[in-house]
């Protein structure tokens, strides 16, 4: 049987924030590299019906900072960077995820 690529839907749209949150701590991107880097680090695609939603959820939480960016010769993009609160945000996140991770690998063993 072979692995579909990537992983359901539900486990994206749960863990989508927080690795924006990880993309973005190593510094700033607008959307569309995002998903290319998620996507080349195994997590599978990410459609634009998911993605934006997720990164406007971030930018009203305080989480990111936009700001737009003029297009060469086409047009501008949103530029995503990760806000001091964030930062804390992305810890967290983290450190619950940690948690999780060790719950899982303990349990039923």
């Amino acid at each position: 049987m072979t692995k579909p690529e990537g992983f359901p839907g539900s486990w994206q749209r749960a863990m989508l924030p927080m690795l924006l949150l990880a993309e973005l701590s190593a510094g700033q991107a607008h959307g569309y590299a995002l998903a290319k880097s998620l996507q080349e680090r195994g997590f599978g695609p990410i459609k634009g019906a998911t993605l934006y939603p997720a990164l406007a959820k971030l930018e009203a939480s305080g989480f990111v900072e936009t700001r737009w960016e003029e297009g060469q010769g086409g047009p501008g993009r949103k530029v995503y960077e990760l806000s001091a609160t964030g930062r804390v945000e992305l810890a967290e996140q983290r450190a619950s995820f940690d948690q999780l991770t060790q719950l899982v690998q303990s349990t039923g063993r």
